[in-house]
């Protein structure tokens, strides 16, 4: 187990260190200066130039880079462009309200992917289990953007249920319902597509497995041996999905944050790229690709953990 977790560590290090020279380059590569986004169109060339120099963002790449990455790794994240406040508690604070969005969506919708995606598999080739499939593809299809523009006119501008422009919830759990419900529904419609066909295909794969027949062979009762037998085995599967659907609920909700005007991380990647906001961009594209790298390492050591042949192969 040891040597595992190490290789998965090392494995995630690089890719990370990869990663950070991908999104120094895509921020680099942005269209427009820096310089010029902040002071304006009527600033003069030399104005330009000499706020560019002030900022950095005229020196050699390599050692742009160097300066960024040894800072970001000191926790010294750099000023806000535009804002002109730290990125780090910025990011952190986005980052929390990201969380709080995707852990309701999570809560809410997966027992009944879990659950739903049991019961076609135990329906297999039968009307429910092709009912749920259907049901489950169509909403992979359908965009967010529709999905939410139908939901705030029906909903907020109709009906007046829902805020228009979703914020962060108090601890009131009426104030919870009402704030992240909303944004909250596509993503579960989505995600529901996913879990729920990883976990029907899971399910029929211990159900037809070798442990299963001789539980019922034995004699066991049916609840007893999915209960036993089939969940704990089918799941496993699931976990991946789970995990690779948390970094996209963190740093991918970028249409639903700008819709719902949600102040997350998807939100803040969106304003920092339109306002070339070198430092806040950088700092939110790599921590979004540092929590998808974190989601998966723990992914890989659960799925190690339950099932000991996975380890074993490596």
């Amino acid at each position: 187990m040891r040597q595992f977790l190490l290789k998965r560590l090392g494995l995630t290090l690089i890719t990370l260190v990869l990663i950070s020279f991908a999104v120094f380059l895509v921020a680099q590569i942005l269209p427009g200066d820096v310089g010029r986004a902040m002071l304006g169109p009527y600033a003069s060339a030399t104005q330009v130039s000499r706020f560019d120099h002030q900022l950095g963002v005229d020196r050699p790449l390599p050692v742009q880079y160097w300066t960024w990455i040894t800072n970001f790794m000191r926790g010294n994240w750099g000023q806000s462009y535009l804002l002109s406040t730290p990125v780090r508690p910025l990011v952190f604070q986005r980052l929390l309200n990201s969380l709080a969005l995707g852990a309701f969506a999570l809560l809410l919708i997966l027992p009944v992917s879990i659950g739903l995606g049991v019961v076609a598999a135990l329906d297999q080739g039968k009307f429910g289990d092709r009912l749920i499939s259907i049901v489950g593809l169509s909403l992979i299809a359908l965009p967010e953007f529709v999905i939410g523009i139908l939901l705030l006119v029906v909903f907020s501008i109709q009906l007046g249920w829902f805020p228009v422009a979703s914020t962060v919830p108090s601890a009131n759990p009426v104030d919870i319902v009402r704030q992240l419900l909303l944004p909250s529904i596509p993503l579960m419609l989505v995600l529901f597509g996913y879990i729920s066909r990883m976990a029907r295909a899971g399910t029929i794969v211990s159900l037809n497995s070798n442990y299963t027949r001789t539980a019922i062979l034995k004699g066991l009762p049916r609840r007893v041996v999915i209960r036993r037998h089939v969940l704990r085995n089918s799941l496993l599967p699931t976990i991946t999905v789970v995990s690779v659907q948390i970094g996209y609920l963190v740093g991918a909700l970028v249409v639903i944050e700008t819709l719902f005007n949600y102040p997350g991380m998807g939100k803040l990647v969106l304003d920092s790229a339109v306002g070339h906001d070198i430092p806040m961009l950088e700092a939110t594209m790599l921590m979004v690709a540092i929590i998808y790298m974190v989601s998966n390492l723990v992914a890989d050591v659960l799925l190690a953990i339950l099932n000991p042949r996975i380890r074993l192969a490596e």
